[in-house]
Formats: C-alpha cells, sequence, structure tokens
C-alpha cells in the first residue's frame, strides 16, 4: 500500500555525513545538466533527503523568465513502489544512484521531466508561486491544506503538478536567485516537517552555488570550445566528445552513430554570392543543424563547409533517418540573402557509420563515414550514404 511508504529519517550523525557526501558529489563535475542531476538524486534518493519527486527552474536573466529544466520521480504510484522495491533491494549507494546520470540523461522522457522542461514562466507574481519565491528570495512552505487554500487554483504548481503539500526553495548564489526548487511526498503522503525544510534550505545553498559556478565554467567552456561563426563545437571538442562517447558505447555496450555531411557545390556558391554570404549559409545551417537534432547529440563543425554529427544511443536504421530528415529539411529550406535576388535553394550530402555495426574505434567512425559522405556527392548529391565495407 502507498501509505506504508515513508520518509527515511537520519539521526544528526547521519544527516551530516549525508551532508558531506551531498557536498563532495556536487564537486565531482562542473557541466549544469550533471550538477542538475546530482542536486536532484540528492534530494530523492533513500539515502538522500528521500523526497518523492524534486524539480528545478532556472532564471533565464534575458528573457526575464524562470525555465523548467529537470525533474526526477516517478510517474505513477506503480512507478514509485517499482522504484523504490529496486533501491531497497539492491541498496544502492549515493554514489552508485548518481552514476546512473549517463543513462538518465539518454533516457530522460518521463512524463515529469518532459512537462517541467516544457515551461516557461514569467518573472512575476501573477505567474504564480514559483515566481513568487524567485522575486521575494524565500522559502515556501505549503505543510497544511490551510496553506494551500491560499494558491490560486490554476498556479502551476497545483494545475500542472498536482500538488497538495510541497516546499518551495529559492537558490541564492551570491545574494541573486539563481533558479528554484520544488520537492514533494506525492506518492508516499509522508509529512514535510520544519526539519525537512532546514535540511533542504541548507542544502539549497551549496546547490545555488554549485550552479552558480556550473554556469561560470560552462561560459568558459563555450567560449574556448566552440567555432567563432557557427557557434556550434568545433574540431577540437568534437574529437574530445566522441573518444568519450565511442568510450562509452563500448563500456555499456550501446550504440552511436557519426554523421559527416557538407554543403554541395559551396565553392560555386561562394564564387557566386561571396565569402560573406557563404558565412551567413554556415550560419544558417548550423541553425538548422541545432533544430532538426536532439538535445542529446553532439553537433560540430568539422572544418570549412563540413559539419559532423554524434547520436549517442543510435542505431544505424536510426541515424539514416535522422540524417534524411536533416537533408531533407535543408533541401525545402529557403536561403534568403538579398531583396534583390530569389530565395536559393541549398542541398547537403551526408555520410553515416556506426558502432559497433561498422567499427568499434574512433578514428575509423570518422574516416568510415567520410568515405561516406564522398560516395554521397560521388553518386549525385543531396543524399544519405550508409557505409558498407564495399566503399573500402
Amino acid at each position: 500500500m502507498l501509505e506504508e511508504i515513508t520518509t527515511p529519517k537520519h539521526s544528526s550523525g547521519a544527516e551530516l555525513l549525508m551532508m558531506y557526501k551531498i557536498g563532495i558529489a556536487m564537486q565531482s563535475t562542473l557541466r549544469l545538466d550533471e550538477i542538475l542531476y546530482v542536486i536532484l538524486t540528492c534530494v530523492t534518493a533513500h539515502e538522500g533527503m528521500g523526497f518523492n519527486r524534486a524539480m528545478v527552474f532556472l532564471v533565464n536573466e534575458k528573457d526575464n523568465i524562470l525555465e523548467g529544466r529537470i525533474a526526477i520521480g516517478p510517474d505513477t504510484g506503480e512507478d514509485a513502489h517499482r522504484i523504490w522495491n529496486y533501491i531497497q533491494k539492491e541498496q544502492k549507494t549515493l554514489s552508485e544512484l548518481l552514476s546512473a546520470y549517463q543513462d538518465f540523461r539518454r533516457r530522460d522522457n518521463s512524463h515529469l521531466n518532459t512537462l517541467v522542461k516544457s515551461i516557461r514562466l514569467p518573472l512575476k507574481k501573477s505567474s504564480g508561486i514559483l515566481a513568487k519565491t524567485v522575486i521575494e528570495k524565500k522559502t515556501f512552505e505549503i505543510f497544511t491544506q490551510e496553506s494551500l487554500r491560499q494558491i490560486k487554483k490554476n498556479d502551476p504548481v497545483r494545475a500542472l503538478f498536482n500538488m497538495d503539500l510541497f516546499l518551495s526553495v529559492p537558490l541564492i548564489a551570491r545574494n541573486t536567485v539563481v533558479g528554484v526548487m520544488l520537492v514533494d511526498n506525492f506518492f508516499s503522503k509522508a509529512p514535510i516537517t520544519a526539519d525537512d525544510t532546514w535540511k533542504l534550505s541548507m542544502f539549497a545553498t551549496q546547490a545555488a552555488l554549485a550552479i552558480d559556478n556550473s554556469k561560470e565554467f560552462e561560459k568558459t567552456l563555450f567560449l574556448s570550445n566552440t567555432d567563432r561563426l557557427t557557434e556550434l563545437w568545433n574540431y577540437g571538442y568534437f574529437q574530445h566528445l566522441l573518444a568519450e562517447e565511442t568510450k562509452r558505447a563500448g563500456r555499456f555496450n550501446r550504440s552511436l552513430s557519426l554523421l559527416m555531411l557538407d554543403i554541395d557545390k559551396f565553392k560555386n556558391f561562394n564564387d557566386t554570392y561571396g565569402h560573406t554570404t557563404g558565412d551567413r549559409l554556415l550560419q544558417e545551417l548550423a541553425l538548422i543543424l541545432k533544430k532538426t537534432c536532439r538535445d542529446v547529440d553532439w553537433v560540430a563543425r568539422y572544418g570549412g563547409e563540413e559539419f559532423a554529427v554524434i547520436l549517442p544511443e543510435t542505431n544505424k536504421e536510426k541515424a539514416h533517418a535522422s540524417a534524411e530528415r536533416i537533408r531533407y529539411t535543408v533541401e525545402h529550406t529557403p536561403f534568403i540573402f538579398s531583396k534583390n535576388e530569389p530565395p536559393s535553394r541549398v542541398t547537403v550530402s551526408i555520410g553515416v557509420a556506426s558502432f559497433p555495426q561498422d567499427t568499434t574505434a574512433k578514428e575509423f567512425l570518422v574516416k568510415y563515414a567520410d568515405k561516406a559522405l564522398y560516395a554521397a556527392k560521388s553518386i549525385g548529391r543531396n543524399r544519405v550514404c550508409m557505409f558498407s565495407k564495399e566503399l573500402l
């Protein structure tokens, strides 16, 4: 029965040890997505704070909105029982749960996570309690039905998440609110106590600083590893990413595919319209690739008019579908570069190679995708070509 599930309680010594472990865990990475996963794993893990569901929303200062970024928690009561029974049976430690981040990153399509990531709230009090948490820089403790009645029925917290009792905690770093953490015990119905609030508030201080540091790190990482013209990952970082993804695919026996593509007759385009217009075309193509590819894919400018896309967890058949979607989108996009000229039509050729079907070596994955690319160009351009041994 759901009523039988309770939130784990800790002695003071255990709580101090838990906080120490959480602090160490948050120092283990500077990547924002990983930091957010660490934070919510600590909040929901049995060895951590044990809340049923946890979500993080981050402040977008440029647009003055609050954006949903990540959520961890079961979608149904059945999911909750299955997950909690598994954790209890396997006795997973906090560090073991954290190590599952890459699996979460590949499979973060739960209803709860998808819903949270779709949220964009203007930062004004009329947007509800999440926005008020940012504006007023204070924690909202909804512990009773009386306190719940103070929140409007159309508040996103109630309307979207069907929350009864919950905590909405500001994430404050250097006196600036960087986001909000929202937690509840939706399935277990375990009461949220003043002690829970104290622990979560203490943790929120650590979490906010980790998020702030991560944002600064990612700004530096982006500036040093991106192509300035297209704002895609550059050649050097592409090589690093492909090495990491190849190792991960081998370790977990997963598929991995690589697309190599370039613009057909790009030299002719430059000769006709000039290099400045050619640069604009490269920028437009970069935008198409960003919009067409998944969040988990890595898009890079390989060099000149050639681009590369790393597709984690993608076998050869699915990679072909992704490549064909890119090719079709480019072909049917009118590129307007001058008011006095009709829209330009541009096409790309794409080569595909996959791990482990074609090779298990990073260097050969690039070589084989490149051979498939040039095969596509040699047989007429504007097409996708899959690598096969006949191309060697």
